[in-house]
């Protein structure tokens, strides 16, 4: 048992972070008061005695991770870093504030907060990747993720289990604070924590059931859970809402909302306090982190004239970049004989990580993994990358550098049909904040872009076909973010065809045709859709006064978007060809020419914009 001075102190840490949740949400006139003070003593009891973190050195290797992936409850952690002596009173009382560190949900605008938390059921899917990590780099630290009873709804959060179960994550330890009420009411299974114990369970948990208001049970449960070995450690803490002030203690309809009386709750809880954390620091003497050997890079190269589908490309270049760079690692959503990420799985097993048929938990997974300055490329069809993309959101507000790779992207896949056919991915990705989209015509570009991507900041997206295509560009070329190649031009020309992938050799067959018979065109490779090269698309705009765009995706988002956005002041005339109905199956050829997309429907679009 714990002595009386530790269960005292606890106790008044405890009520001290329920009044600084309750005093910040009163100063901001909102927030989630409510929710902090339910998960207050086991937050208490995790940063007094289990947490090794250093708050000087928020990047030592051998810190422990902390994600609360129950974002909303910010109030609380915002609390433990003022009783940690990382943030003044007076920040604290900025919360959500204009300017202010303290936003309304976590993010990394704290040195302290390595991923955004708020859009419920993604902490505990980062904290497996983050876990993963820790088997790479051979590291003792440990990933502790405190979860809400009302996100154990979503989908995500059993991917999450799944995998952590089969991995045996057992550095891995998620807190639910089971608190029974949701936004609108009672959760699905209440105060039942044997419900959520079993399904845990079933994934191969270790499950512990605790009063979450008892320091002692805390205390026990956590040391449990770092004692376990082989699986992961999920603590289910009973509690309750609004703990300690009777005007919300338990009661429905008191969710995200600035108590009505603070100064009345404040004195409930006892008035405020100055009470301290001495977090413990990580052992001095911890060993650095494993690192992979390297050699120089060297990119597969292509002959022109060659037909090699960019995916098979991806595949090589990714293997050259895993040799040259020991900090890169890939995923894959059990697609990798498609995707072409088995090549690099065949050559480092210990950094290919199978994440199956979860795109939420791939993308979460190599959220993770960045944390712990990996570099994580995901692959997986196009269309799949649909399933996950409030994963690939919150990265993007996360300012997470992780890689994405979409094949078997558009009609261009053939028989397979619409299910399987990615037509939305360019608008999806472009819409990602800082992110870049890129999408190669050839191997020897895909070979180039894959090695650019690695240094890329932010959610990048590569776009590989599953159809051979022809080699255009010479092996050992460079082709940087924001860039692009003019691949036809001349004084006379009548307009300038826009393609990307596989519409590049569309528009190039189009133009030797128009040229046949007498109408100049140029075409532009725009294979950098987000940024796009403006000073190029200009040029065309100005030059020719008509644009014809091309791509295999729909209309709306895409290629023919990001052109618009960069010359509609100029006022050109710009026709987009792109996917408007709804395909079927048909062979590559029969599915280009069916969506108007093809050679020669591109060169009818050239001769009616004359």
């Amino acid at each position: 048992m714990m002595p009386e001075r530790d269960l005292q102190y606890l106790a008044d840490l405890a009520a001290q972070l329920r009044v600084d949740s309750v005093r910040a949400a009163a100063e901001a006139g909102s927030g989630h008061p409510t929710s902090s003070m339910s998960a207050a003593d086991l937050m208490a009891v995790l940063f007094a005695c289990h947490l090794r973190y250093d708050f000087d050195e928020p990047g030592n290797p051998a810190n422990d991770q902390l994600i609360f992936s129950k974002g909303h409850a910010s109030p609380l952690l915002y609390s433990l870093y003022k009783a940690a002596g990382v943030i003044s009173d007076e920040e604290l009382l900025s919360f959500r504030r204009r300017g202010s560190r303290l936003e309304g949900h976590p993010t990394p605008r704290l040195p302290w907060v390595d991923v955004a938390t708020g859009s419920l059921g993604q902490g505990l899917p980062v904290g497996v990747g983050v876990a993963m990590a820790g088997r790479l780099e051979r590291l003792p630290y440990r990933v502790w993720v405190l979860c809400g009873d009302s996100e154990l709804a979503e989908g995500s959060i059993w991917e999450a289990a799944e995998h952590a179960g089969c991995e045996g994550l057992a550095n891995l330890t998620a807190i639910v604070d089971v608190n029974r009420l949701g936004q609108r009411g009672p959760t699905r299974h209440g105060w039942d924590t044997g419900a959520y114990a079993r399904r845990f369970g079933a994934f191969g948990w270790h499950t512990i059931e605790i009063d979450g208001h008892d320091p002692g049970q805390i205390d026990y449960a956590l040391s449990d859970a770092c004692n376990t070995r082989r699986r992961p450690t999920v603590i289910l803490a009973k509690t309750r809402k609004g703990e300690g002030v009777l005007e919300v203690e338990n009661r429905e309809g008191a969710h995200g909302k600035a108590l009505k009386d603070p100064d009345k709750a404040i004195d409930e809880l006892g008035g405020p306090r100055n009470v301290r954390i001495e977090v413990r620091r990580p052992p001095s003497d911890a060993p650095p982190p494993y690192l992979f050997g390297t050699r120089p890079l060297s990119l597969p190269a292509y002959k022109v004239g060659e037909k090699i589908a960019t995916r098979e490309a991806y595949g090589e270049a990714l293997a050259a970049l895993g040799a040259a760079r020991g900090d890169v690692v890939a995923l894959d959503g059990e697609v990798a004989d498609s995707t072409k990420t088995a090549t690099f799985g065949e050559e480092f097993p210990e950094r290919f990580f199978e994440m199956y048929i979860a795109e939420q938990q791939l993308v979460a997974a190599a959220v993770g993994l960045q944390v712990r300055g990996w570099t994580p490329y995901a692959a997986t069809f196009a269309a799949f990358l649909t399933r996950a993309y409030d994963f690939i959101r919150m990265a993007g507000v996360s300012r997470a550098s992780i890689r994405l790779v979409g094949s078997h992207a558009g009609v261009a896949i053939g028989e397979d049909g619409p299910s399987q056919m990615g037509l939305e991915d360019l608008a999806m990705l472009r819409a990602v904040y800082g992110s870049t989209v890129l999408y190669p015509c050839d191997a020897n570009q895909t070979a180039a872009l894959t090695a650019e991507m690695a240094d890329v900041e932010g959610v990048s997206y590569l776009r590989t076909t599953r159809g051979a295509t022809p080699v255009i560009y010479p092996p050992g070329e460079r082709f940087p973010v924001g860039g692009s190649r003019v691949l036809r031009h001349s004084p006379g020309d009548r307009a300038t065809i826009v393609a990307a992938g596989v519409t590049v050799h569309e528009a190039l067959a189009a133009a030797d045709e128009l040229a046949a018979a007498g109408t100049p065109v140029g075409v532009i490779d725009l294979y950098s859709v987000k940024p796009v090269d403006s000073a190029v698309l200009i040029e065309a705009a100005t030059t020719t006064g008509n644009l014809i765009t091309v791509e295999d995706h729909r209309l709306e988002g895409g290629l023919g978007d990001a052109v618009m956005d960069a010359v509609s002041e100029l006022g050109p005339r710009v026709v987009k060809l792109a996917v408007t109905g709804l395909p079927g199956s048909a062979t590559p050829e029969e599915q280009l020419a069916d969506a108007r997309i093809d050679r020669h429907a591109i060169a009818d679009a050239v001769k009616h914009s004359l």
